[in-house]
């Protein structure tokens, strides 16, 4: 191309086709130029906005148009990034690699045949089969517990498949399995797999399906999955209809080249991304989080730090260890069955100088939250019975949990009566499964009656009067700081997202005017069983040239 000239008149050196002749495709050339300084003498890719009025020969007998405004690139230069390929010449210069640095720069430096062996797939598939076994073995293991409970769960006397023991689970430390060297080491190993899948393999195929090729040869075409010869067409009218179904359309002389769908040749690297996410967010809560549990009766406190026991050798406590909480107040609701529904907490947060900077009623599967400490509400008891004795008291009377079969709960108090430093000390003895009413039974161990705290009837016992008062419960608290759930979360979330970006198909379309025919082909990733089908589908809407306008293509291209 020559070196422009203001002096004179432009002329786009365009190949001239049919469609610029054709009436069925009616164009406007409207070449914009800006020149600024010697860059105006520069040989500069030409942009043109092309209004096309499409109407097949159906659409004449009907008397029906259907005007479609679409914007294809025309260029006199190959758009960067450009690969020619099928006897074409390349265009631009290749620009100098830059060095890699952060994670991708690390990969680089890795020797070849190590990020081969990373990325080989049978490999990452027998990880993630190792790490979900080791899962499923910290599901069977009770986690956590102090040593003398796997000595009588595992003895040396009776392995387990005869060889198991308390040894095997205290040394390759499966008590704490999601902390344990073994599983830690066998995610580092999965995700050094995934790093080296994505640098070898899906980095490089976005690389390739993000360039824009043109395919100068019918031959090169025709080699594709899908393959077609349209003999009276014009590939600006194929151009349009590829447009109007989503593709991103680019014309270079008689080529033409279309794709759809590349987020799906990215997905596969968030996908990675997503799993990476995961993995660092479940190490984090494995190794950087507090757990503890605590049972307070109503009206005490405690102080969060007090509680929270490190996971691993990440955690590291916050200044919202020192806060103090007091439970203000426990009660429970019923089932019209008597059966426990709900339990609920109230509770105050108390800073260093006593200041109430929280306070919330918590129950099941409703926590509470404060300075990325997370308070549960698990579990119940009941610590105390306050009752009346003759118009004495009230005494707080302690109550215990007494052992029977099954889930259900039972507590036992007794009030002494006579004398109490006797050898063979009598009394009350009263029984409870909750806080809604109290069995008594005399000191001959016969029953008495029942009495609901609400009531404050007294009742007569051994010629004793007696009045329940109250029963004080106490609440069961887990308490947990886990700075992974966050990332988990959203690394589950991406997950999902980029699975389903995945299924997206990226689709190929390459064409060429070869005279008055138009040679079609293209391929896809996915779906390859519907592409032909939406192809015939797409060519069959591209309307034939009529022999008036090929011979005024002929003329104009001889003239």
């Amino acid at each position: 191309m020559e070196a422009l000239n203001p002096s004179i008149t432009l002329k786009p050196s365009l190949p001239r086709t049919s469609f610029l002749k054709s009436h069925l495709l009616n164009s406007t050339f409207k070449p914009t130029f800006s020149p600024h300084n010697s860059q105006f003498f520069k040989r500069t890719p030409l942009s043109f906005s092309v209004t096309c009025t499409l109407k097949t020969p159906q659409e004449n007998k009907n008397s029906k148009s259907k005007n479609i405004s679409k914007k294809i690139i025309l260029s006199e230069g190959a758009p960067p990034p450009l690969e020619e390929k099928g006897g074409g010449a390349t265009g631009g210069d290749k620009a100098p690699a830059k060095s890699g640095s952060g994670v991708m720069g690390s990969m680089k430096r890795l020797p070849r045949k190590v990020l081969s062996v990373l990325s080989y797939l049978p490999l990452a598939i027998g990880e993630m089969f190792v790490i979900a076994g080791l899962m499923a073995l910290g599901t069977f293991i009770d986690q956590g517990e102090a040593p003398d409970h796997y000595f009588d769960k595992y003895p040396e006397s009776n392995p387990i498949l005869g060889i198991f023991t308390w040894r095997w689970v205290l040394a390759l430390g499966f008590d704490h399995m999601y902390s344990s060297p073994i599983f830690l080491a066998t995610l580092a190993l999965l995700a050094a797999s995934l790093m080296a899948c994505t640098y070898t393999t899906q980095i490089p195929l976005v690389k390739v399906a993000r360039r824009w090729s043109f395919l100068q040869s019918s031959e090169a075409i025709q080699k594709q999955e899908f393959s077609e010869s349209l003999p009276r067409a014009a590939v600006q009218d194929l151009g349009v209809i590829l447009m109007g179904a989503g593709y991103e359309v680019f014309v270079k002389g008689p080529s033409l080249y279309a794709f759809r769908g590349l987020a799906g040749r990215f997905a596969p690297i968030g996908v990675h991304l997503a799993m990476l996410l995961i993995m660092v967010g479940g190490t984090l809560s494995a190794t950087g989080s507090f757990k503890g549990a605590v049972t307070v009766p109503q009206g005490l406190n405690f102080v969060v730090g007090d509680v929270l026991g490190p996971s691993g050798f990440l955690s590291t406590p916050t200044d919202a260890f020192d806060t103090e909480v007091h439970v203000n107040k426990f009660y429970m609701t019923y089932f019209d069955s008597g059966e426990v529904s709900q339990f609920y907490t109230d509770l105050s947060l108390m800073d260093l100088d006593g200041k109430e900077v929280l306070r919330k009623t918590i129950s099941v599967n409703n926590p509470l939250r404060y300075g990325g400490i997370t308070i549960y509400q698990t579990d119940w008891s009941i610590s105390a019975l306050q009752v009346i004795k003759d118009n004495e008291g009230p005494f707080n009377l302690a109550v215990a949990p007494l052992q029977i079969n099954g889930d259900k709960k039972l507590y036992g108090t007794f009030l002494p009566v006579g004398d109490v430093d006797a050898p063979n000390v009598k009394g009350i003895s009263m029984l409870l499964r909750d806080l809604q009413s109290i069995v008594l039974y005399d000191q001959e161990g016969k029953f008495v009656g029942v009495r609901r705290p609400s009531s404050k009837l007294p009742i007569e016992i051994d010629g004793s009067k007696i009045t329940i008062v109250d029963a004080i419960g106490s609440s069961g608290l887990a308490l947990k700081t886990d700075p992974g759930v966050p990332v988990v979360y959203a690394g589950f979330g991406a997950l999902m997202l980029t699975t389903c970006i995945s299924f997206l198909s990226h689709s190929q379309i390459w064409a060429l005017q070869d005279g008055t025919a138009v040679v079609v082909g293209g391929k896809t990733n996915r779906a390859k069983g519907e592409f032909p089908e939406e192809m015939n589908r797409l060519l069959d809407r591209v309307p034939e040239l009529i022999d008036s306008s090929l011979s005024k293509q002929s003329d104009s291209t001889s003239g």
